[in-house]
């Protein structure tokens, strides 16, 4: 299969819905999760559900960098923003995302902060370039697919000697937190279609302790509704063969070791946090990753004074339930109701791979 088209192809789809109808022993109800909001968005815009067999349910995971941000560290991005001499440049899901009150960054630009949505972190650094009596403020989210380059940038602004950049750093860390969901056991859980975009950065071998501690198998997939299909297929198997696996379905890019590259720039700038909250799972200890002491300057936390605060989620938002599987987007009592992609009261609706936001474009007939 070279072109995009074959990885949709109707045909296959179903012969592929036939194979998975053909191997899931009927007395036996299989629960997956997806841990990559891309593959939630294609599980519910190509109906997914509708070819497999009643007894397979794909359960969402916290795989949407966006929605697993807490209140807390969204609080500080608008304080941050509201400093007279800070211009904040942050990609554009989290300009939407409500904090505490359902305050947001859109909202303090609107007020008159300096906010700016950028594309790359290259934006942030030309932004610098170009507004030398101001301090730059890079806000820094996502899994390990997007932390190579916050770490290349930091390295990048120290050369430049690049004295008004700062990274506010918010990158958590994948396998982490596949260890905490399977630790509390709110949802059993039998095995976990694997993220593609971060397994391209750290490849597989980071995902084989979780598998052989908890023994669940792991499918890293693709994510064209045909990789999805081959990835549950290859979940029931190991399942079946009593297996627990670590299996690259996206062979086409992903390797056991990763981009060995990216892991050394990550290394050199970024080390582990002791702990950091994730919204639905709370504190997870060694989670997430902060700037190191050689880099300090280039530090928004130690280079301003940011007020503590906890965070105050919306009393009706179901998003941590959502993020942590316990609880389907149409359970909530708001969904396509008061909170919709236009007025999103939970992150899960804003991000275009938050659960809520799939559902509502695509899944709101079948989602339940």
């Amino acid at each position: 299969m070279k072109y995009i088209e074959e990885f949709r192809n109707g045909e296959f789809a179903k012969a592929l819905s036939q194979e998975i109808a053909e191997n899931v022993e009927p007395d036996r109800h299989y629960q997956f999760m997806e841990f990559c909001g891309g593959h939630t968005h294609t599980i519910h815009r190509y109906g997914i559900p509708n070819l497999l067999p009643k007894n397979v349910e794909m359960i969402h995971g916290p795989g949407c960098p966006v929605c697993v941000l807490p209140m807390a560290r969204i609080d500080k991005a608008i304080a941050l923003a509201s400093f007279s001499n800070v211009i904040l440049c942050s990609y554009g899901d989290m300009l939407r995302v409500p904090g505490t009150g359902q305050k947001s960054l859109l909202k303090a630009k609107t007020a008159g902060a300096d906010v700016r949505m950028i594309y790359s972190v290259d934006d942030a650094h030309k932004i610098a370039q170009e507004n030398p009596q101001k301090e730059v403020v890079f806000f820094a989210i996502g899994f390990e697919t997007t932390t190579p380059p916050t770490a290349f940038a930091i390295q990048q602004a120290k050369k430049l000697g690049l004295s008004n950049f700062s990274v506010f750093c918010n990158h958590v860390l994948t396998p982490v937190a596949m260890d905490s969901l399977l630790q509390t056991k709110e949802v059993n859980l039998d095995g976990f279609v694997g993220p593609a975009h971060v397994s391209i950065v750290i490849g597989s071998k980071p995902y084989e302790t979780v598998s052989k501690k908890y023994h669940k198998p792991i499918v890293i997939s693709g994510f064209e509704p045909l990789d999805v299909l081959h990835s549950i297929l290859m979940l029931i198997q190991q399942i079946n063969e009593n297996r627990c696996e670590v299996e690259i379905q996206y062979t086409r890019a992903v390797n056991r070791l990763g981009n060995l590259i990216s892991q050394q720039v990550m290394t050199e700038v970024l080390e582990l946090r002791e702990s950091f909250e994730w919204r639905g799972l709370g504190f997870i200890p060694h989670s997430a990753l902060q700037i190191k002491a050689i880099y300090a300057e280039f530090d928004a936390e130690k280079r301003f004074e940011l007020p503590e605060t906890i965070g105050e989620e919306h009393k009706q938002c179901i998003c941590g339930s959502v993020l942590r599987g316990v609880k389907k987007p149409m359970e909530c009592k708001l969904f396509a109701k008061v909170c919709t992609p236009e007025n999103p009261l939970g992150s899960c609706m804003v991000s275009s791979e938050g659960a809520c936001a799939a559902v509502y474009a695509y899944g709101r007939v079948n989602a339940l």
